[in-house]
């Protein structure tokens, strides 16, 4: 059975914060892709799920927001599918023009834990 959405949050490479709802054993980290001012483009860690593993099954509604009210950015990501065929979902959000079009685009992906297979209650195991 899958259990209540948990909260978390983090700060980007251009010191940006993020409030996260996210399934707890379903998720396992976002990484946030943007362009810094140099012209690089730079890859981060933004939330780590602080379980490190599932504790029970997800079931089959995957539902994650991510929110920045600095950036005026709020996306919603909800995929009804089985937990284990779902291994990464990327979301790309553009702000309303900035003075830098480029460096407002910023790429959110959602990786989950590796497939898990839980035993069956009443099911047998051998050593």
């Amino acid at each position: 059975m899958s259990r209540h959405n948990r909260h978390g949050g983090g700060t980007d490479q251009r010191g940006f914060r993020y409030r996260i709802s996210y399934q707890p054993d379903w998720l396992d980290r976002i990484r946030v892709t943007r362009r810094l001012p140099s012209g690089r483009q730079s890859t981060k860690t933004l939330f780590r799920n602080p379980s490190r593993r599932p504790e029970s099954e997800a079931g089959g509604l995957i539902r994650t927001t991510i929110e920045s009210p600095e950036q005026d950015l709020r996306v919603e990501v909800a995929l009804r599918a089985d937990a284990d065929r779902v291994g990464e979902v990327e979301v790309v959000w553009r702000s309303n023009g900035g003075p830098e079009p480029a460096m407002d685009r910023v790429s959110l992906t959602l990786q989950s834990f590796p497939p898990r297979r839980f035993p069956r209650s009443g099911a047998r195991h051998s050593l």
